[in-house]
């Protein structure tokens, strides 16, 4: 790329900017009505493009001009395409009202997801896209084949109506079986799906089932088979990104391949050429799906760019590959793996030859062209040091956590990671000839699999391997600044040179895509529910409202609608008490279990605030029924299922899929929803009436506890205390016949000095969370 002389030369980034920020920008946008249009339009800019072409500015400053209106142009070209390109991705979503009874038959286009109980696919039919969601036991569901399924239609719920989204899914059917007729697509899609099948069938073969999963996870980026507490340890080690194929992956893995193509040899251009070539063999390898297209698109172009001789050419580079994957589907830059991938490129062209050449040093190395053990040791490190600090302030602000072993984790299991790679490759490209042996290769390969899983497993154990971290919106492009600062900093006084960050003039294009970028997250906040006016202006308010003999718990985010947990008993008057709050709408509300001391409320809760979903376990017919002539989604939750609220997170701990769906009604309480709710680094078990000992939840330690049945007597306490070492505890209680709260649960409690608050004394209970710390006390 010819960089050409002065601010005009600046036109190729200036129009590939400007396009990419449209593209970025077009979802954000519902309320422009540029969705058609017209001939006269596109004329118009292409007349306007034809003027700039021919446009001869005289001066510095009128070329400047012309490259802001190149800028500004590509720009609204990017807004306009972006918008066609959504409106056409919309109009292949299955169009069905909410509540419908309805039959379909359709190809499976995604890897079916599994928790604990529960199967998500999303399939295409002749119709439209739509979700599929069903009970175990589900059999296996291949890409490419057809499946059939009749049962209830929905709409998504608040916390996953971006994600579909993104897939051109609108409609989510709830059925209790999904059948495979045999069949399968045609076309091109077709061969994709037989490389995977004979792809997987090699990987397969002579594996252990633990580790045949894994392979599968680590070279095609199917998760499925893994089973959950290995998928658990994956994440709080902070290696889950090498269960998935995403252009971190894909660049690291061709990273470490680089020392072996420079012991041949071989010209720049040609290792970039071999580089690109292994690209392009493992995409049809792993089933060319729409996220490994991305992958290799964004790793190719990450390659492309460490290897190019220039910095420009690196940063054109991942622009470019920006531009290319929103034009596909420029609701992308959604995508937490979509914003991780090209946060992990964007720190390893900032750092890595850096910290490559200070370990190089440490090791007593000089640079070199040549192949040796220190020099792929450091580039391996530099590699690893560089996305894990450069996708930290991300995974804090997404999940409100962060993997404190994830680097030593990552450096740990960097040896066996090109390895595990290289082989698995290997025996997925030969199994395409089912002649090959490859019993010997996988055996080889297994033992580096089993290897990076006790890795994972060792790096999960520790209670402080996940710290709650979370970061508020405005933090994460300051966090950036102060990490390129950092990085500065010590390259200056570790290495007298500034190799570690751009020159001045990449910092300010840094930091105005830092900006952006905050923009962008901004806007796509803007997009989720909306927020409520009384909720607190800086952090979570939590209330444990004093509705008698029942629970009610009201969790105010400050960035989203309220939540309320149970609505206490009839007469309540939860109404008056939502209003006294100030709630004007509810994302949600949550029944842990249908009593009336905690559901009886629902119908003055449903006719004084719009609510967005009601979630539960079980409930009768007249609860689903009141919430949808309310207006209120219903969705079944259970054990592993996770609601959101802006950055409020409620994991449902109990029950177990299995337990829900078993015929019979035992004892309600035994199926009570038990829900860890967090927000940043705070977390609060509410344990609904689940006594400790039918429940057996393991949160970890948590902050604040809401003592189950009204602190009932319960045997399972004192270890639940002991397991989650909470500093507060509220009970929800009221003047009963029971002996609520009885004295050994009183007793118990103070044994282990924790902090109690009733609401039959204290009145209402209010807890505040702010970034720094958090208070309670009664209201």
């Amino acid at each position: 790329m010819s960089s050409g002389a002065g601010p005009r030369g600046e036109w190729r980034f200036a129009a590939l900017g400007g396009a990419t920020a449209g593209l970025a920008a077009a979802p954000f946008a519902p309320d422009v009505e540029i969705g058609g249009a017209t001939s006269g339009t596109i004329g118009l800019l292409l007349a306007c493009g034809g003027a700039l072409v021919v446009a001869r500015p005289g001066s510095a400053r009128g070329a400047r001009t012309w490259v802001a209106m190149v800028a500004l142009l590509a720009a609204l070209a990017g807004l306009i395409g972006g918008a066609e390109r959504v409106a056409g991705i919309d109009a292949g979503a299955l169009e069905a009202p909410d509540g419908a009874r309805t039959a379909i038959r359709g190809f499976v286009t995604a890897v079916p997801r599994r928790s604990e109980g529960n199967v998500s696919v999303r399939v295409a039919t002749a119709d439209g896209r739509l979700l599929i969601e069903a009970p175990e036991p589900v059999g296996e569901l291949p890409v490419g084949r057809e499946v059939r399924a009749s049962g209830v239609v929905r709409e998504p719920s608040p916390w996953e109506t971006a994600y579909l989204a993104r897939y051109g899914i609108a409609a989510v059917l709830e059925t209790r079986e999904v059948e495979l007729t045999g069949r399968r697509r045609g076309g091109l899609e077709a061969l994709a799906d037989d490389v995977r099948d004979r792809a997987e069938a090699a990987l397969e073969r002579g594996m252990p089932e633990r580790e045949a999963a894994l392979a599968r996870g680590f070279v095609l980026g199917q998760d499925d088979r893994i089973d959950p507490e290995t998928i658990d340890d994956f994440k709080r080690s902070g290696l889950a990104h090498l269960l998935a194929v995403s252009g971190q992956n894909v660049l690291l893995l061709a990273l470490l391949a680089l020392p072996l193509l420079a012991a041949l040899n071989l010209s720049l251009r040609t290792r970039l050429l071999c580089v690109l070539a292994l690209i392009a063999i493992y995409v049809p390898v792993t089933g060319a799906g729409p996220s490994i297209q991305r992958a290799a698109v964004m790793g190719g172009a990450g390659i492309a760019a460490v290897l190019a001789g220039r910095p420009r050419s690196r940063w054109y580079a991942l622009l470019l590959a920006a531009f290319v994957t929103l034009a596909a589907n420029p609701r992308a830059s959604g995508d937490v793996g979509w914003q991780l991938s090209f946060a992990a490129v964007v720190g390893i062209l900032l750092w890595t030859e850096g910290i490559r050449e200070w370990l190089m040093r440490r090791f007593g190395e000089r640079r070199s062209r040549g192949l040796s053990w220190r020099r792929a040791l450091a580039e391996g490190a530099a590699v690893t040091v560089a996305a894990t600090v450069a996708t930290a302030p991300l995974m804090a602000h997404h999940f409100d956590s962060f993997s404190l072993t994830a680097l030593p984790a990552n450096l740990l299991a960097l040896p066996a990671v090109a390895p595990v790679m290289w082989l698995g490759m290997l025996a997925a490209i030969a199994g395409q000839v089912p002649v090959f042996p490859l019993e010997p290769v996988n055996a080889a390969n297994s033992l580096l699999i089993a290897y990076i899983a006790g890795v994972a497993d060792a790096m999960a154990k520790p209670e402080w391997a996940l710290a709650g971290l979370g970061l508020p919106l405005p933090a994460v492009p300051a966090t950036y600044l102060a990490i390129l600062c950092a990085g500065w900093l010590v390259g200056t006084l570790a290495t007298r040179r500034s190799g570690l960050v751009p020159k001045p003039g990449g910092v300010l294009l840094v930091l105005a895509a830092l900006a952006c970028a905050a923009a962008l997250l901004a806007a796509g906040a803007r997009g989720l529910p909306g927020k409520a006016p009384g909720a607190s202006p800086t952090g979570l308010e939590i209330t444990a409202l004093d509705v008698g003999q029942g629970d009610a718990i009201l969790l105010e985010p400050p960035d989203a609608d309220p939540v309320l947990v149970d609505t206490g008993p009839p007469g309540a008057e939860i109404g008056a008490k939502l209003a006294d709050e100030g709630v004007e709408r509810l994302a949600a509300v949550v029944i842990t279990h249908d009593q009336l001391d905690h559901s009886g409320g629902l119908a003055e809760a449903l006719g004084a605030v719009p609510v967005g979903s009601l979630a539960y376990a079980r409930a009768g017919q007249d609860l689903v029924r009141a919430g949808r002539a309310a207006g209120a989604r219903p969705a079944v939750v259970g054990q592993g299922d996770v609601l959101r609220s802006g950055r409020l997170r409620l994991e449902v701990l109990w029950p177990p899929r299995s337990r829900i769906d078993e015929p019979g009604t035992g004892d309600p309480n035994e199926l009570s929803l038990v829900v860890l709710a967090s927000w940043g680094g705070f977390s609060m078990l509410l344990a609904g009436d689940a006594e400790a000992e039918g429940a057996p939840v393991s949160p970890g330690p948590i902050d604040a506890l809401k003592v189950a049945h009204h602190g009932s007597e319960d045997g399972g306490l004192e270890r639940l205390l002991e397991r989650t070492v909470p500093r507060v505890a509220v009970v929800s209680v009221g003047e009963n016949p029971y002996g609520h709260p009885t004295a050994q649960t009183m007793a118990t409690l103070d044994e282990k000095d924790i902090a109690v608050f009733r609401t039959d004394r204290d009145g209402d209970v209010e807890i505040e969370v702010e970034s720094d710390g958090w208070t309670a006390a009664p209201e």
